[in-house]
């Protein structure tokens, strides 16, 4: 009996030390910088190179916008020509055909000659389209509908990443303490191999029990491996929410030792504002504004236009066939500017077949404007199931959190207790690892069981597009 007491000292004096052996490392460990959750949505936020794309192309479809409103300002036009070449001329009808028409104006001589002198074009034109029922209107409301659908995507996609970002660092939470759960019962494995071992040889205890023993050890070593393994993994995925290459990061403990401030008292419904149903509203109303645009570009134009020209030619005012030496080839006697003329005009153009093809145009835009609207009542259906499974995880998870000490406690003694009743020859080695398990099991449950309830609200703050329900509980 004095001999069972003393091994059950030693097995409590060894568990003790190899505990207080961890200390100094967790201890150095936390000398780190302690990344909190609201510096890490903020980093998320200013880092994550998918919201700076969205942001710019937010800002190209603002500048769309100033570009359509300019569309509509008058086109003015300067010109200037200068050439060289003859001016022979003849009697019959032309017409324009595809390709570059070169034209002359000279009289009529009754045969080719090569007389060639310098000439120049210089003017001015004004064309504005004063009045298109509606179209430049149209053209600048569809421009905004693009902005507002591409500012909408922006501020979806910023709720969406904050979301992801959050539910990484509460899952890297979760493994850490599960890597922490996992060495602990490593040393609590390793001290209870060592008293087995001491047991064995000195014949207190059968050998099998201590290949029991060395196989627990080397489950527990896997089992830490794996945990590892798993945060290596976490810490990875929460580097690249957040835009960062560092993977080594010290998070706050208090999604794990306390509950959310403000739980909702009754189950949320309410996604009338969810950031991604606001985008999916803007698409189609995008949508909408395109075929309202292109509607109206089958529409006359109505326009206004001016012209004011200069030109200048090395042909004389007495240059003909009678008098063919009446030009000068000197280069500047041809591009001086000679006569002047200007006209202004109202016009009203219409290309009739062009309403045939916006036609089909149209009908095709509101088939797709039809198919935004069934994406947007699926995602809305989607929502509300979402949130409505947001709720139970919810209410399950602050059942289990309420359990969890009371099974850990139980563990807890069934492990003392059979570890004793091994220790005085009164249990198998099989009863002791069935309880080292449960130990184990409910050890980690319990660190878990806080970081779940905040998990269920944070698909509830997800489902519903109101981040305040997670972010204004710390």
């Amino acid at each position: 009996m004095k001999t069972n007491i003393k091994f059950l000292v030693f097995s409590l004096t060894l568990s003790l030390y190899l505990g207080l052996r961890t200390l100094p490392a967790i201890a150095q460990e936390n000398n780190g910088h302690v990344l909190s959750m609201k510096e890490a949505l903020q980093l998320t936020l200013s880092r994550q190179e998918l919201l700076k794309a969205k942001a710019n192309y937010a800002s190209a479809s603002k500048e769309n916008i100033t570009a359509a409103r300019r569309d509509g300002s008058p086109d003015f036009i300067l010109s200037a020509q200068q050439g060289y070449g003859t001016i022979n001329g003849l009697n019959g009808p032309p017409s324009g055909i595809n390709g570059l028409i070169s034209t002359t104006s000279g009289p009529v001589s009754a045969s080719q000659n090569w007389n060639a002198a310098f000439a120049a074009l210089y003017s001015s034109e004004i064309n504005w389209n004063i009045f298109s029922f509606g179209l430049q209107k149209a053209h600048v409301a569809d421009a905004k509908g693009i902005y507002d659908r591409d500012e909408a995507d922006l501020e979806q996609e910023k709720f969406q990443q904050q979301v992801r970002a959050a539910s990484a660092y509460l899952n890297l939470l979760d493994a850490q303490r599960l890597h922490y759960s996992e060495k602990v019962n490593l040393s609590r494995v390793s001290a209870l191999r060592d008293v087995i071992l001491t047991r064995t040889v000195n014949g207190l205890n059968a050998g099998v029990d201590s290949s029991i023993a060395n196989a627990q050890l080397s489950q527990a070593k896997n089992a830490l491996t794996d945990a590892i393994a798993f945060e290596q993994k976490q810490a990875a995925n929460l580097a690249m929410q957040l835009g960062m290459t560092k993977q080594d990061f010290l998070l706050d403990s208090l999604y794990i030792n306390q509950l959310p401030a403000q739980l909702p008292q009754r189950p949320v419904y309410d996604i009338s504002n969810h950031p991604q149903l606001r985008f999916l509203a803007e698409r189609v109303k995008s949508s909408e504004l395109d075929a309202a645009y292109l509607s109206k570009t089958s529409l006359p134009k109505v326009s206004f236009f001016g012209t004011l020209q200069d030109r200048g030619s090395g042909f004389g005012t007495s240059y003909n066939p009678a008098d063919p030496g009446s030009y000068n080839q000197g280069y500047f006697n041809g591009i001086a500017p000679l006569r002047g003329n200007y006209l202004i005009g109202v016009g009203v153009s219409w290309n009739l077949s062009n309403m045939g093809r916006v036609s089909s145009r149209l009908k095709s835009q509101r088939y797709y404007a039809d198919g935004l609207t069934n994406e947007y009542h699926y995602q809305e259906t989607n929502l509300t199931n979402q949130l409505e499974e947001g709720n139970k995880q919810l209410a399950n998870a602050l059942q289990k959190y309420r359990e969890a000490p009371i099974l850990l406690k139980a563990a807890s003694d069934a492990y003392e207790q059979k570890k004793t009743l091994y220790s005085n020859g009164l249990a198998t080695i099989v009863d002791v690892t069935q309880t080292l398990y449960d130990l184990n099991r409910a050890e980690t449950n319990k660190d878990i069981a806080g970081n779940a309830v905040w998990q269920a609200l944070l698909y509830m703050a997800g489902s519903s597009g109101n981040l305040d329900l997670f972010t204004n509980q710390y």
